[in-house]
């Protein structure tokens, strides 16, 4: 009789497990709907390499040459054409100095995660995306796995993984973390890949999942091996039927060298390559999201000067130009070494913020205006819907905005405008005229919106 039961507890266990390890079954999964109507969220690129904290200035040679936190591979890249830069800056100011060391100097002295999040709070985002482990291995939390190569054991001798999710909580936003799949000089994963899956990758991810419990888990590295590799399906079977957000967590598309735009909760574009509109995958319509710096690199880089750097404008415009196209915007910050955002970041969080505490409607929780006509580089006027209400978001004041193939208005208001706002309806075309304002009541800055209930 005993064994009777544990065979039939094992055979409805299996029965009922919701999703199979196969991207058949896993593409089922409907993408949770928070993430869709969140439409912004911070990414924080943070670890040992926030110590040199280098790159060069530029990407322009599509090696990613400006990203710092590629430093340490960089020394170590004699096929890339970018690779002398890094080694004459490195032996100049450091010698002969490992890597390793640089963990030495990531002490977080300055790191307060609660002003972390009361910053992200105020800039308007709803998530927030930490690397808990970038492509050096160095883990940002007490990894069993990553002995003496994380923040608890060395350097800060801090669970920081944990100390930000605890305050981004607190302030009722999303919690993710970056994981690299690869790392670049993992002596197992170097020698036997199937063995640095099973004995650290699969652990680790499981352990940050159960320990957190984020949701967002955003992959990366998975360029040197198909998924099959990687054991992703298997992975992403025991995430969505037995770990502790299995309803609530959203993966990336990153899971192997063979799942880019085709499996995931979303799928991801980088500093605007490969960019596109929502896309139909196996009948399900994913959202995507574009991940960029405010200047070319991730994590901070001391070369980069203010020309490096996007305006509070151009990030608000981009915003924009990605949500009315049906996307997220995962806006990067890089954090130095003692833990401090740099005051150059703060500032452009601070005017997204204030656009956003005015014309939030038409961003959180809308969704792509099928009748929108096409986007170009040029383009002036961008639409977002959230049920019937439409809103056109304008990035240049004018004197009047024509909107075709609406239905006839009851309302029209300018988002924090208080007075009355004129328009003129006739053969499904709407126009609707700028109301006369003065530098000390224009609603905001950089951008405007007019809500326009049917």
């Amino acid at each position: 009789m005993k064994k009777l039961f544990i065979f039939s507890l094992f055979l409805t266990q299996f029965t009922f497990a919701q999703y199979q390890p196969n991207w058949q079954s896993l593409d089922q999964r409907p993408t949770p709907t928070w993430f869709e109507d969140a439409k912004f969220g911070i990414f924080i690129h943070w670890g040992v390499f926030s110590v040199p904290a280098w790159a060069t200035k530029s990407n322009a040679d599509g090696f990613g040459s400006g990203y710092s936190e590629w430093y340490w591979q960089r020394l170590f890249a004699p096929n890339l054409k970018i690779h002398p830069e890094f080694v004459e800056f490195h032996k100049k100011n450091y010698g002969n100095r490992t890597y390793q060391e640089f963990s030495q100097d990531f002490k977080a002295e300055l790191f307060s995660p609660d002003d972390w999040a009361k910053m992200f709070e105020q800039a308007g985002a709803k998530y927030v995306v930490l690397t808990s482990k970038h492509h050096e291995g160095f883990t940002m939390w007490p990894s069993p796995q990553s002995w003496n190569w994380n923040a608890v054991d060395v350097g800060p001798h801090r669970d920081l993984a944990g100390d930000l999710a605890k305050s981004v909580k607190a302030r009722n936003l999303r919690m993710g973390y970056y994981y690299s799949l690869y790392e670049w000089f993992n002596p197992v994963y170097k020698s036997n890949v199937n063995q640095y899956v099973n004995e650290r990758m699969i652990p680790q991810m499981k352990d940050l999942v159960s320990r957190y419990q984020p949701d967002v888990l955003w992959t990366d590295g998975e360029w040197d091996h198909p998924a099959k590799t990687w054991r992703s399906e298997e992975f992403l079977a025991w995430l969505y039927n037995e770990s502790p957000v299995k309803n609530s967590i959203v993966v990336n598309d990153r899971w192997g060298n063979d799942t880019k735009s085709q499996h995931g909760s979303f799928y991801t574009s980088e500093y605007g390559h490969g960019g596109a509109d929502n896309k139909e995958v196996t009948g399900f319509v994913r959202p995507w999201e574009e991940c960029r710096g405010m200047g070319e690199s991730f994590g901070y880089n001391r070369n980069e000067n203010l020309d490096s750097y996007q305006t509070g404008e151009q990030l608000v415009h981009q915003l924009i130009d990605i949500v009315a196209r049906g996307g997220n915007l995962l806006l990067n910050i890089g954090p130095t070494a003692d833990g401090r955002i740099p005051v150059i970041m703060q500032e452009r969080l601070h005017e997204i913020g204030n656009w956003l505490h005015v014309n939030g409607d038409a961003i959180y929780g809308t969704r792509k205006w099928e009748k929108a006509p096409p986007y170009t580089k040029d383009s002036q006027v961008y639409f977002t819907k959230k049920g019937t209400t439409l809103y056109a978001i304008t990035r240049k004041w004018q004197d009047e905005i024509v909107i075709q193939n609406v239905a006839k208005p009851s309302n029209i208001r300018l988002l924090g405008f208080k007075g009355a706002v004129k328009y003129s309806y006739k053969n499904n075309v709407l126009r609707i005229i700028t109301p006369s304002v003065n530098p000390s009541n224009i609603p905001c800055q950089y951008a405007w919106t007019f809500e326009i209930t049917p």
